[in-house]
């Protein structure tokens, strides 16, 4: 079978030198979701992120009395020394780097504006957010939110509204669309942003999560953002839905970690049709890997080279070390 239908092997979920060069490959050459413009009604709050070990801050400077715009938000390193870049969509919709090693956010999200500007992303405010540790690598928790064959099985509530028969992800550049129903493609929008980003409208609201890696291959942190337009009590029944799939997916990816590290699965075999989501994500995980470490490794080579003629270009003599002339 072809190799491209092949997971990634288990090893990329464990090891610590791996996630270092994935660090460097992927994240830091990334743009990453942040929330839209409402999570930062609050002028009083300044919004603080983490990402990949590199602590970003948002603030909005706009005076209470320009309402929610995207006027007045930026965004920037906490360490000064870091040049990072940002975007807002027209939708109300705020993305960020993590350095300047980024293609400009068109070219990176290449047709996602079309998608997202059908939607108003000011219309609904910020009601909740929450954050957790995970004992599971960031990929682990992705592969689940990339496909919905566990869905009937691990989400008995939301297969009820979502019925998975009908599931399908349609992959772009760096982002995929999952649609429920391909008869009904309005309803509901459930996206995927590479390499850790979500943002879900169901169910009356509106919810988005980042998986942040940790230091440690096995560790992640899980940070989510709960938006809605109703009263307390239909935001509280929204909330309790959404968070009932978000616990089943936690401890799913717990048990699948465990998997991971002790040796119980190595390498399988994806359905390119069922789990086309998953074969989108980790072949691009691995390309950006493959890629970096030859640019390393081509780095690493002139540098071995210029050390050898810096070396042959001296002498030792009784005096010590002299340049030949």
């Amino acid at each position: 079978m072809d190799s491209i239908s092949r997971t990634l092997p288990a090893s990329w979920f464990c090891s610590p030198a791996l996630y270092q060069l994935e660090r460097r490959a992927v994240f830091l050459r990334s743009w990453h979701f942040l929330g839209p413009v409402t999570r930062f009604q609050n002028r009083k709050e300044t919004i603080i992120y983490e990402i990949a070990q590199v602590t970003i801050i948002v603030e909005n400077t706009s005076p209470e009395s320009a309402g929610i715009t995207s006027e007045g938000i930026i965004v920037y390193a906490k360490d000064k020394t870091r040049q990072i870049k940002y975007h807002l969509t027209p939708s109300g919709l705020l993305f960020s780097t993590l350095s300047l090693d980024t293609p400009p956010f068109e070219e990176y999200f290449a047709g996602l504006e079309a998608l997202t500007n059908t939607v108003d992303f000011t219309k609904l405010p910020h009601r909740r957010s929450i954050s957790y540790t995970g004992r599971f690598n960031w990929k682990t928790m992705i592969d689940g939110f990339q496909e919905c064959l566990h869905c009937q099985y691990t989400h008995p509530t939301f297969s009820k509204f979502y019925p998975p028969t009908f599931y399908s992800v349609t992959n772009h550049q760096t982002f995929s669309q999952h649609i429920a129903d391909p008869s009904k493609p309005s309803d509901g929008l459930f996206l995927y942003f590479f390499p850790i980003c979500t943002l879900n409208v169901y169910g009356g609201g509106m919810s988005s999560f980042r998986t942040c890696p940790a230091p440690e291959p096995g560790m992640s942190r899980m940070e989510f953002d709960y938006y809605h337009n109703g009263t307390e009590e239909e935001f509280e029944e929204y909330f309790k839905f959404v968070r009932q799939v978000a616990v089943e997916d936690f401890e799913l990816c717990e048990k699948a970690q465990q998997g991971l590290e002790g040796g119980v699965y190595g390498e399988g075999i994806l359905n390119p049709v069922k789990e086309n989501g998953v074969l989108f994500y980790q072949r691009r995980v691995r390309e950006c890997v493959y890629k970096q470490f030859e640019v390393e490794k081509r780095e690493k080579e002139v540098r071995e080279e210029e050390d050898k003629v810096a070396v042959n270009g001296l002498e030792v003599g009784d005096g010590g070390v002299v340049a030949v002339q």
